[in-house]
């Protein structure tokens, strides 16, 4: 399936592989989707829509088996506050809907903040821009391509 995100790793030649599943609309939990593609919780990385108070919108990609640190993202992004994005706020926002978010080929370029631990693995696993396609590529090129920050902003469940 050729998506937005998918033409712009061609179009820079970042090498990736995609990966398709069954999605079920009630459960769209990182990890039903790791199950579904062979890889471990911790390398299905979820794009999480953030508004900060003095920055506005920006993007955290946690690991799946864990959530988002709002207070680690504050720190790291220079806000003061932030909160997450309402469910009706994200399509709008990104262009993407709920289980089919990517920091790669948005509606607007908005700064992304990438956990740590992305860096421990050879491959990590994005959402393809829909769901039902996953992005799986090395850490390094998905660092390059959307000129994430790095920082440990994710904790346990």
């Amino acid at each position: 399936m050729k998506t937005n995100a998918v033409r712009l790793l061609e179009s820079l030649q970042v090498p990736f592989e995609l990966r398709e599943y069954q999605v079920d609309p009630a459960d769209l939990s990182a990890e039903t989707v790791a199950d579904k593609i062979g890889l471990a919780t911790q390398q299905v990385f979820k794009t999480l829509v953030v508004k900060g108070d003095r920055n506005g919108v920006c993007l955290a990609v946690v690991p799946g088996d864990a959530e988002l640190d709002l207070k680690a993202l504050v720190k790291l992004s220079g806000d003061r506050k932030a909160e997450l994005a309402s469910l009706k706020e994200v399509q709008p926002l990104t262009g993407y809907i709920r289980g089919g978010v990517t920091a790669l080929a948005g509606k607007k370029d908005y700064p992304v903040y990438l956990d740590e631990t992305a860096l421990l693995f050879d491959v990590i696993s994005i959402s393809a821009g829909v769901r039902g396609t996953q992005i799986l590529l090395n850490p390094a090129d998905y660092l390059r391509v959307t000129r994430a920050i790095t920082g440990s902003i994710a904790r346990a469940k």
